[in-house]
């Protein structure tokens, strides 16, 4: 940005912020905190009498299928998830994207609204999302069109949004996700339908100071690139939503059109929930905004499904309204009433024409007044990629890794470190997958890298598990060769091991003194076991491994602490 942009977009800020806003507490008896924001004129009320996610948990039963369990209650959850795109620059501007920045230093004048600036289409963006759409089974509309979404709030400084809402970029569409329950280790799969992709710009971002009774505003998330994907409401619980999000996040990580950061904000989810009885219409569906985990999501919606449920077994309604979540407290709250806003008054974008998809350069016209995009250059289209459910198949069908595992493996990014080991270093199934997805993923998050930037070479893993295979050392040990291998990679494996003395016991007298040390010291446990109580050989077995540091095949001690028992 030149230095007199950067100039005049200072002046526009130090003008515009910080923004007053009025609180009012209410009496203590009523437990609720209101505040009036002078800035949009919603009335933002938290209530703090409400149940705990303690007691919220303790009063919601959880049925075979992973979902809150509602006796006479069905309910449906719809979902609208924001995905940044992965870009260098912003959607309609040159400004910067990078995540962390000082406030208000990634800013030009279009994104700050100054007046007489114009918005150009960053083409990487457009080509992003069509790779998106194409990759989730998207029909692609050949022309969209942009249109302006009018509200006012303080971080949005030209008043409006721009976004896709009545002719998106793509429509229809599907993924197949793995549904994980998150009190069993129940995994299926299951498919939920899409309705539209659509572009727009992200809006700036208001940090609160409730104390001191201001509000600061930082534009530098203003004008990003986002894929806004609509689902239809097929999903049934907080886990059925949160697993259908992490697969989806798996996929644009994979095509490189999102990192996936929810935390950072990369991601935000809008839930829309409601609940009926079996046979009656649909109820009214209230939105839980900006949900940036899926740890959140799971537990804002299923918190906001009891809530509902709750209001209406006691004779009340539900309004439609927006509510955020508060992970602290573990329950929504409502932020404004849906049916008091204005309305958006959605107009075309007068400085945009239409958006033109074509295959290739050749279909271009040599003279047109829309923009266009096109998703081949002399010839060369998309690489192929292997998306997270085709990875999934693949292990499952070729390699017999189960679901579980699978999806596990996949996530971390390991399919072709999996491949590679089993392929071509000729590594056990079995035991690569046991490896892989313990072991070897807590290590990659002590080092805090992935699969392709570890520092230990696919040969000296190939090495341990060949090892591990041969029930040389014990799964305990893994993690100490593993760490030794970062800070000393010209030693090997067996150096590694025969230094810390890993080896597996194999000598069936070390082991035997082992077990008459553990009995001697336990007779009461002896006789309990030989009452009947067998139960008492996972305890004996458990105090042997302890004894030898795990370096010892645990049903190889069992089966010498059973015929030991059995002699007396």
């Amino acid at each position: 940005m030149a230095a007199s942009t950067i100039k005049n977009a200072e002046l526009f800020l130090n003008l515009a912020s910080p923004l007053r806003l009025k609180h009012i507490r209410s009496s203590l008896s009523n437990s609720k905190y209101i505040s009036v924001c002078s800035v949009c004129g919603s009335i933002h009320q938290r209530n703090f009498s409400k149940y705990s996610s303690a007691k919220l948990n303790q009063r919601v039963n959880i049925d075979k299928g992973g979902k809150p369990s509602h006796k006479g209650w069905h309910s449906i959850i719809g979902l609208e998830i924001h995905a940044q795109i992965k870009s260098a620059s912003k959607l309609f501007s040159g400004a910067g994207t990078q995540f962390g920045m000082s406030p208000n230093t990634q800013v030009s004048l279009f994104d700050a609204a100054f007046p007489g600036t114009l918005p150009v289409l960053n083409q990487k963006c457009v080509q992003a999302a069509v790779r998106t759409a194409q990759a989730l089974g998207c029909h692609i509309n050949q022309v969209s069109k942009f249109d302006r979404k009018h509200y006012f709030y303080a971080d949005m400084p030209a008043g409006y949004q721009i976004t896709q809402q009545r002719h998106p970029l793509a429509v229809g569409g599907s993924l197949t996700y793995v549904f994980q329950c998150s009190t069993t280790s129940r995994v299926e799969r299951r498919s939920a339908r899409l309705l539209q992709i659509q572009l727009e710009q992200d809006s700036g971002k208001s940090l609160h100071d409730l104390e001191n009774g201001i509000s600061l505003i930082d534009l530098n998330r203003a004008g990003v690139g986002l894929m806004e994907i609509v689902t239809a409401p097929d999903f049934t619980s907080g886990d059925d939503a949160a697993s259908f999000v992490k697969d989806l996040r798996d996929i644009l990580v994979t095509l490189g059109t999102c990192d996936g950061r929810m935390a950072e904000g990369s991601m935000r989810v809008d839930a829309n929930v409601s609940v009926h009885r079996p046979g009656d219409p649909l109820g009214t569906r209230t939105e839980v905004k900006n949900l940036n985990s899926t740890k959140n999501i799971r537990l804002a919606i299923d918190n906001e499904i009891e809530r509902q449920i709750e209001v209406l077994e006691n004779g009340g309604i539900i309004e439609n309204e927006t509510r955020s979540f508060d992970a602290e407290d573990g329950q929504t709250i409502a932020m404004r009433d849906k049916e008091k806003l204005l309305d958006y008054r959605f107009l075309p974008e007068p400085n945009l024409p239409p958006l033109v998809i074509h295959l290739d350069d050749s279909t271009v016209p040599s003279e047109s007044s829309s923009l266009f995009v096109t998703l081949r250059r002399n010839g060369s289209g998309y690489d192929n990629f292997c998306l997270p459910e085709q990875q999934r198949l693949m292990l499952e069908t070729k390699y017999g890794v189960p679901l579980i595992h699978s999806v596990v493996l996949v996530r971390h990014g390991l399919f072709d470190l999996y491949e590679k080991l089993v392929s071509n270093h000729n590594c056990d199934t079995r035991a690569t997958t046991a490896i892989l997805k313990t072991s070897y993923i807590s290590f990659l998050d002590d080092q805090r890298v992935d699969a392709t930037e570890s520092p230990v070479t696919i040969q000296q893993l190939a090495q341990l598990i060949h090892i591990f295979q041969r029930g040389e050392i014990s799964s305990s040990s893994l993690s100490i060769v593993l760490n030794e291998l970062s800070v000393s990679s010209q030693l090997s494996c067996q150096t590694i091991i025969e230094e810390k003395g890993l080896w597996m016991v194999s000598s069936n007298e070390v082991i035997l003194a082992a077990i008459d040390e553990v009995l001697t010291k336990n007779p009461q446990n002896v006789k309990s076991y030989k009452k009947g109580k067998v139960n008492q050989l996972k305890v004996f077995t458990t105090k042997v491994m302890k004894i030898l540091e795990g370096k010892a095949s645990a049903s190889h001690i069992q089966s010498l602490i059973k015929d030991k028992l059995d002699k007396y």
